[in-house]
């Protein structure tokens, strides 16, 4: 009897092979369907060498790396988010309420407020700093938000709800920063930077999916490391060393983790809000009782969730794309809204 009812109370099997059959097909359609209607037979022919330079172009050099770069962003943003929420015991715990995504915002703000300035200083001795760099800026904005929040939660009590209101101080004085920053200098740069902070994969390149695949690499190796301290984290700190877990020692890797993947995909497509936040819910649900399905659930919602919004913002939008953060946010909210009217 007890068996039966565990099977109840898991996903059904169909569910779970809906979600991998829509996390394989949905680059796949992503790839095929833009602003350009462009026949499957020339589509094809990009992948035999016969297709002409411009769907060439369309294709390989702007679509399919886009797609690739969301895939991955989106992974990033979902398992930060569930890291997170567990490390904090905060349901509503994401990249956005811990200051990581701040942290890029305020280095992506300085950077460009210092390249603007180079620029138009006349010198001829230093260089202008490349947009290039951006996303490894961001990274390092991202990781020393992380860093401060730790050490402020560090010096008293390493606790859960220490931990989330220094991550709301500290993103709350970020934000207000690089907010300031923006409405203060007013260059020809305030574009780049409104487009980043809206969340975009507009003109994402191989570069920047080569910038980001080391990251995911690592942050996927590093997941089994700590697959069962991350249940253990979610109890206690009391109950979870009574099961022999090295409690600091992992709230730390976890977090280290949670800091390396979120603000890597920050710093390349910007803050995707809402991903963090809903997709382990969504994961939660779907899996069940079977936690040991909610990883694999959150890291093929997460790519399917940002593949999709950034085709929908694109098939919507057509010239004048919707930013994949627009898309989220308006989807996002309801999405919470039912899974909360559903959690018990």
């Amino acid at each position: 009897m007890t068996a039966v009812a565990l099977r109840r109370k898991g996903p059904p099997i169909g569910t779970l092979l809906l979600i991998f059959a829509v996390m394989l097909t949905s680059p796949v359609v992503a790839v095929l369907l833009g602003v350009v209607d462009i026949p499957l037979v020339d589509i094809m022919a990009v992948f035999d060498g016969t297709a002409s330079r411009e769907v060439h172009s369309i294709i390989w050099d702007m679509r399919v790396p886009r797609v690739l770069v969301g895939g991955l962003a989106g992974i990033h943003l979902a398992v930060a988010g569930l890291i997170l929420q567990n490390v904090t015991k905060n349901p509503l715990a994401d990249p956005s309420i811990m200051g990581i995504s701040q942290g890029a915002t305020l280095a992506v703000s300085l950077f460009l407020l210092l390249s603007v300035y180079i620029q138009y200083t006349g010198t001829t001795t230093v260089p202008e700093l490349p947009l290039e760099w951006l996303p490894t800026i961001g990274v390092l904005g991202g990781a020393a938000a992380g860093g401060l929040i730790y050490l402020l939660a560090f010096r008293t009590e390493l606790g859960p709800l220490r931990i989330t209101l220094c991550g709301i101080a500290v993103g709350a004085v970020f934000h207000a920063v690089a907010i300031g920053l923006i409405a203060g200098w007013g260059s020809n740069r305030l574009d780049v930077l409104l487009e980043w902070l809206s969340g975009s994969l507009y003109a994402r390149s191989w570069e920047h999916l080569v910038f980001l695949l080391p990251y995911t690499v690592i942050g996927l190796a590093l997941l089994p490391l700590i697959r069962r301290p991350l249940e253990l984290l979610r109890l206690d700190s009391a109950v979870a060393q009574s099961f022999g877990l090295s409690y600091r020692k992992q709230f730390t890797l976890a977090l280290f983790l949670s800091c390396l993947l979120a603000s890597s995909a920050v710093a390349t497509v910007g803050p995707i809000v809402f991903v963090g936040l809903v997709v382990p819910h969504l994961a939660r649900y779907a899996a069940g009782n079977r936690t040991t399905l909610i990883l694999p659930l959150t890291i093929a919602l997460g790519a399917i969730i940002v593949t999709l919004g950034d085709l929908t913002g694109r098939v919507l939008g057509q010239a004048e794309e919707i930013p994949i953060g627009v898309i989220t946010a308006i989807f996002g909210v309801p999405v919470l809204i039912f899974l909360l009217r559903k959690s018990p």
